[in-house]
Formats: C-alpha cells, structure tokens, sequence
C-alpha cells in the first residue's frame, strides 16, 4: 500500500506538467502565430525594402515584445509598428506573400526594413538567398 502511494504521489507533478504543456493562452491564430494565410485584402504597399529572416539562434528566446519566439510562426520584428500589426508581405521577385505579425523589433542590420521568423522567409523563398526585395502592405 505504501509503496502505491508513494507512486502515485510522484506522478501528481507529472501530470501538472503535462496538462500545462497542452493549453495554450490564447486560441487565437493573430496571437499565436498561426494566421491564417487566406482572403486577406491588401491595400496600397506603405514601404518597400530589404527584408531578411532570422530564426535558429533566437527560438525558444523571448522577444520584445515579451513572448517567446518560434522560428516556425508567422512572425516578424519591425523597427517601429506596434506589436500585433498584421502585415502582408510580398516578395517583389518572385510574387509570393505571407500574413505575419509584429511581435519584435528589428532588423539591426543596414538598410533593411523587416525580419521574418524562418517560416515566412521559406514561404516567400528567401532563406536560400537570405534577403530579398518586398513590399510590406498593413492590414489592420
């Protein structure tokens, strides 16, 4: 009988912790990260620039905006717009655009007006290259 407590008693932490690994704060999708990328209207492109993409050093590292980064979220760091503006990005070479949103701030790199999170830039085609040309068209 002891040693059925004793077990039992080991495990109430291990399921705290599970059951904490399972909820989320928010369900949803423009503050977890994963907008949705469809039947988004953009209006005129309000600047145009540099954009790069930054991502394996930084995951899991809190960012300024005091959430934890994933490399894999529709993310981005802008130097001035507020966190949670929603931005259509498009890549002025090949066409392709991606929904993110602002949760840090950046790039400190010259001449460059965004940093996406490493899936965005995939979805855009640009981690080979590492940068390429875009237009950033605010959607909220």
């Amino acid at each position: 009988m002891k040693n059925t407590l004793t077990r039992a008693s080991a495990m109430v932490p291990l399921l705290f912790f599970v059951a904490a690994c399972n909820t989320t704060a928010s369900n949803d999708p423009s503050v977890t990260g994963s907008i949705s990328q469809a039947n988004i209207e953009t209006g005129k492109a309000f600047q145009r620039g540099t954009a790069s993409w930054y991502g394996p050093g930084f995951h899991g590292r809190k960012t300024a905006s005091g959430e934890r980064f994933n490399s894999y979220d529709m993310t981005a760091a802008h130097r001035s717009l507020p966190f949670g503006t929603r931005l259509r990005v498009v890549n002025e070479t090949n066409g392709r655009s991606v929904v993110v949103r602002v949760n840090d701030r950046g790039p400190f790199a010259h001449r460059r007006i965004i940093d996406l999170a490493k899936g965005p830039a995939q979805a855009l085609g640009l981690t080979s290259a590492g940068t390429a040309y875009v237009s950033l068209h605010r959607l909220d």
